[in-house]
């Protein structure tokens, strides 16, 4: 039983990494992607006033 302890599930680990490499690229693409093309903040519109008739 102690070698089970020491067994290391090379499917789970290699699963992370792609995991984290995907996480990776991913923002990457996102900061060149908002460098590019930058996103401005919400505009509120203005409420205006009901007109009296």
């Amino acid at each position: 039983m102690s070698q089970d302890d020491k067994l290391i599930d090379l499917t789970a680990e290699r699963a992370k990494r792609v995991h984290d490499l995907n996480d990776k690229r991913l923002n990457e693409v996102r900061q060149a992607f908002e460098q590019a093309m930058p996103l401005g903040k919400a505009k509120k519109k203005p409420k205006n006033k009901p007109k009296k008739r």
